[in-house]
């Protein structure tokens, strides 16, 4: 099978090195790709978002799979575009990518199908949006309806906080359209977790969860990011849980887009607040997600080429996709001043002194200049360790990153940290 992926990212890494353990895989290209992808893949000069371009690539070369991973590409409709053609392809179409790329539709639909969230409201003005947070109720999120890079929803502890929010994300545009109209929602407390899925539109089978740690600081502390660091599993989700949320969450979410002529294929991502009223989602994703994917993917024992080629054609084999009973965890290695400004183009050394039986090494913003790769990107590398538990998989990462270095290398060094807190019933 020859396989393109397309992006460039971690998690583009993780898909592409699972991969290339297939059997039934005889050829990987990325496009772009990065530093590491290149290692197991050849890559090619193409935008993840010229979908017409990278459609011609897929003819011209015979391929025969897409796998896309980020959601921009998603989102615009490469689906669509590889389908018109009759190339196959991984991931879902543009109507079912909605429910990420509109966090208004997303919310709109969790209320239509009666899928527990937050109570929300949405906005398309700005003196609206004003109006309402000076007189809401605290805390509250703030969210830009578009795709922002996770890094589109703003906590608020008072009016001051959410007015400058609805400013920097209507006004001034940080994230361009995606803030043209505005979710603000309640605060939740409780475990944040992820579940992602792989579904062929009507099947769905749940992945190992996982939590990601968003913000930049340890201790939770500082702006969200795109993801710091995940492990999986996420023990407090156990079979009983998982089976609750398959039957409150997951499967509504499928039939309530089938129901709608948006027929989903691909990996469902639901990030979740399990709180002391029960789960509630926080925000769909319509693909892997970063780095979750690095934490979660080790632990597949079954053959991903089958499962996306399966998935493909409109049917997944539920009993085919096996899991292991170990632990991983990923550390993201960061540029200093990420998520703001940050400089790139330092060598990264230590890299070569990783072994595979000590970890996963899993490049994200990274490139080749004079000969020597070095960072081109706000989050760098990420660190994987697996082991026969948390703690073991948390040292085999940690070990691994005290090899690496690179000018104002920035991480954090408490990944995992909630998992101690985790052994009270949640629902």
């Amino acid at each position: 099978m020859r396989i393109l992926v397309v992006g460039k990212g971690g998690r583009e890494h993780a898909i592409c090195w699972k991969l290339s353990l297939s059997k039934n895989v005889s050829k990987i290209y990325a496009a772009p790709g990065n530093a590491g992808i290149a290692e197991i893949a050849e890559t090619v000069a193409i935008p993840s978002d010229d979908l017409r371009g990278l459609a011609d690539f897929a003819r011209a070369n015979s391929i025969d799979l897409t796998v896309v991973g980020p959601e921009s590409p998603l989102t615009m409709g490469i689906v669509d575009e590889f389908e018109s053609r009759g190339l196959k392809i991984f991931g879902p179409s543009k109507k079912a990518s909605v429910i990420e790329g509109s966090k208004a539709f997303a919310k709109d639909f969790m209320q239509r199908y009666h899928i527990p969230t937050a109570s929300f409201r949405i906005f398309t003005g700005h003196f609206e949006a004003l109006d309402f947070v000076k007189s809401a109720g605290y805390p509250l999120v703030v969210k830009a309806d578009g795709l922002a890079a996770g890094k589109g929803a703003i906590i608020c502890r008072n009016p001051d906080e959410a007015c400058g929010a609805v400013e920097k994300l209507m006004v001034q545009k940080m994230f361009g359209s995606a803030g043209m109209k505005l979710v603000i929602e309640e605060y939740l407390e409780g475990e944040e977790v992820t579940l992602m899925a792989f579904t062929d539109g009507k099947n769905i089978v749940p992945m190992v969860p996982s939590q990601d740690h968003k913000r930049i600081f340890d201790g939770d502390n500082g702006p969200n990011t795109g993801g710091m660091g995940a492990y999986a599993p996420a023990a407090f989700i156990d079979q009983k849980l998982t089976k609750t949320l398959q039957e409150l969450i997951l499967e509504p979410t499928i039939r309530g887009l089938a129901n709608e002529g948006r027929i989903y294929r691909g990996v469902l991502y639901v990030g979740l607040m399990i709180t002391d009223r029960g789960p509630k989602v926080l925000e769909y994703n319509c693909r892997f997600g970063d780095p979750e994917t690095q934490a979660v993917l080790p632990l597949l024992e079954s053959d991903l080429a089958e499962i996306f080629a399966d998935i493909a054609e409109g049917f997944i084999h539920i009993d085919d996709v096996k899991w292991s009973d170990k632990a991983a965890a990923c550390v993201v290695l960061a540029s200093g001043g990420y998520p703001d400004n940050y400089r790139t183009g330092f060598p990264i050394n230590g890299i070569e002194n990783i072994k595979s039986a000590d970890g996963l090494v899993f490049h994200a913003g990274t490139a080749v200049a004079d000969g020597r790769i070095v960072t081109a990107g706000g989050r760098v590398l990420g660190v994987t360790g697996i082991g026969a538990n948390l703690k073991e998989a948390l040292r085999n990462a940690y070990h691994c990153v005290d090899k690496i270095n690179f000018e104002q290398m920035h991480y954090r060094k408490d990944i995992g940290w909630r998992a101690n807190n985790q052994n009270r019933a949640m629902l």
